[in-house]
């Protein structure tokens, strides 16, 4: 078993008609507006789209090209990190909106998680569809971990934070397991960085992406 087996709901079709991931100017946006619902979300993952607010409160949504992803078969492991995964417990899915509201701290750089989007995707959580992996220390207390949404053979990271040394990179080594015993076939991080490039993240085009991504949502 993995912490992938169970059948999310599929909710309700949006109402909007969202952009065209191909389209994205060379910013990678595509569009802004319409809504955090559900249906609305799922609906942008496959079709390679991700929501993020480019002001406070307005969702825009975007396609980068190059899209950031990590080769499932590719992860960076180094002999200290896999020192630090065995200082450390995982779990899956156990505090879903504590990992999100972590990510969200307001005093980290760059944050752009606002309650809105805590919100939205608890509700996608809810339905089985948004996942978090959790890194507790001995005295069992959180201190890293991720969140993102799967969808088919895609799992699209969304944020991490780290509290205590190695704890979000335990977090992806984690994930990384877990979705090849599910099979999964795509990560997506969205743009790469120098942490995930030295992870493994590496850079395609967006029409490689999608072509990715339509395999990977098929599956």
């Amino acid at each position: 078993m993995t912490a992938f087996d169970a059948s999310p709901v599929e909710p309700p079709r949006s109402r909007w008609r969202l952009p065209l991931a191909h389209r994205a100017d060379e910013h990678g946006l595509a569009g802004v507006g319409a809504d955090l619902e559900p249906g609305t979300l799922l609906a942008a993952y496959r079709s390679g789209l991700f929501p993020m607010p480019i002001d406070w409160w307005e969702v825009a949504w975007w396609s980068p090209d190059p899209r950031g992803i990590i080769p499932l078969d590719g992860l960076h492991v180094s002999k200290s990190l896999r020192q630090s995964c065995r200082k450390y417990n995982v779990r899956f899915n156990t505090c879903f909106r504590e990992v999100m509201t972590r990510c969200s701290d307001p005093r980290r750089p760059h944050g752009w998680i606002n309650q809105d989007f805590v919100d939205a995707y608890s509700r996608l959580h809810a339905l089985g569809w948004a996942h978090s992996v959790e890194v507790f220390d001995a005295d069992a207390r959180l201190v890293g971990g991720l969140y993102g949404v799967k969808v088919g053979g895609l799992f699209a990271g969304e944020s991490m934070f780290s509290e205590a040394t190695d704890a979000s990179k335990v977090a992806l080594v984690a994930l990384v397991d877990e979705l090849g015993r599910a099979g999964a076939l795509l990560l997506d991080v969205q743009w790469t960085t120098e942490h995930l490039r030295s992870l493994g993240a590496v850079d395609v085009s967006r029409s490689t992406y999608l072509g990715l991504l339509e395999r990977a949502t098929a599956s």
